[in-house]
């Protein structure tokens, strides 16, 4: 296991495509990214409850996750 996976999933966790940019897949990082903004506005203007949350909490996750199998 790489403290660099780790890492980078830690930073996309935190930041969505933060990991994949870092990962050197600079496109999926900035597309995650945009993903991300547009998610939280949709959510903050429409669903703002847990079930935005809850979705939120998921899309951190797989950005996460993405980022730390893809190294």
């Amino acid at each position: 296991m790489d403290t660099n996976s780790i890492k980078n999933g830690i930073f996309s966790f935190i930041i969505p495509g933060l990991g994949q940019y870092l990962n050197d897949d600079k496109q999926k990082g900035l597309g995650l990214f945009a993903a991300a903004i547009m998610l939280h506005i949709i959510i903050w203007f429409f669903m703002n409850n847990a079930f935005g949350s809850i979705v939120q909490t998921l899309y951190h996750l797989y950005a996460g996750y993405d980022a730390y199998k893809n190294y």
